[in-house]
């Protein structure tokens, strides 16, 4: 069995992502790491080679800037990398995700479990969605709880944008949802902790990939009901990037809330009302 890891990421320094971390997070149990790297205007190229690891395979490639469609841009280059893993399974990491080294076997265990079990597409991960600090933490159903991380990669599948993954039928062109079942493992992810500015740079960026207008972002403009504190322990190799503030990230007390936000309250509801987990899934679930 060998496991491929691998990644796209353009501008990671002027961006703020802590990407080094999240490669290196999961180097100890992949073959091979293939980082495709879009032509960017910083450091990010050195910055990955300056890693040197042997198991690290670097792609660079020139973004379709007249593609402002739906965020497909992101999935083209997704699958630029994931077209290059030679692996049995291949692990997508995003810039800005870090795997716990306390989940590092678990992924290995799910891996060598499913194997052989062709039903078995793909590999969930429990998600974290940090914010505003290292001590704080989303649970809603507006922040997806679990998804799809490592795909199966002797199957036809493609990313509509860099999110998730569709499977294609073996006779056909009709696409789903990959079948997936859970490692027990956590994905750490830290976009909303870097800085303001890095956040505003980086969605101004992006929405124009979506066809849409950059909104600024204040972080204290949330439903302050979903914040969370976290009393874990953070993976060690992101701690020194991680910011010093003290206690629970505060919101505005003030804040209106969106309709978006009205929405998910009420489903917040419905989850404790009847023991649901309402958060949008891009996976079909096995029992």
């Amino acid at each position: 069995m060998k496991i491929s890891a691998f990644t796209f990421i353009k501008n990671g320094t002027i961006f703020g992502f802590p990407f080094r971390e999240s490669i290196r997070s999961i180097l100890p149990i992949v073959d091979e790491f293939v980082v495709n790297v879009g032509i960017s205007e910083d450091d990010t190229l050195e910055r990955i080679r300056e890693i040197d690891d042997p198991k690290i395979r670097i792609i660079e490639s020139r973004w379709n800037e007249s593609m402002k469609v739906g965020g497909y841009v992101y999935g083209q280059q997704k699958m630029i990398a994931q077209f290059n893993c030679t692996g049995d399974w291949a692990f997508y990491l995003e810039g800005d995700e870090i795997v716990h080294e306390n989940d590092l076997q678990k992924i290995i265990a799910a891996c060598r479990t499913n194997f052989n079990n062709n039903l078995v597409e793909a590999l969930t991960f429990d998600y974290l969605h940090f914010y505003g600090n290292a001590n704080s933490y989303l649970d809603s159903p507006g922040w997806y709880r679990r998804e799809a991380r490592i795909i199966r990669n002797t199957i036809r599948t493609y990313a509509p944008d860099g999110l998730f993954w569709h499977v294609l039928k073996e006779r056909g062109k009709v696409a789903r949802y990959p079948q997936a079942v859970h490692t027990g493992a956590a994905i750490y992810h830290y976009g909303w902790v870097r800085s303001e500015d890095e956040m505003n740079r980086k969605s101004e960026n992006v929405q124009q990939y979506w066809s849409k207008k950059h909104k600024q972002i204040d972080y204290r403009e949330i439903d302050p009901e979903i914040i969370r504190e976290f009393t874990g322990s953070h993976p060690e190799i992101i701690r020194e990037w991680l910011p010093k503030e003290k206690g629970l990230f505060v919101a505005n007390p003030a804040h209106k809330l969106t309709r978006r936000e009205k929405k998910h309250r009420l489903m917040r509801r419905f989850e404790r009302w009847f023991g649901l987990e309402l958060s949008k899934k891009h996976f079909i679930p096995l029992k």
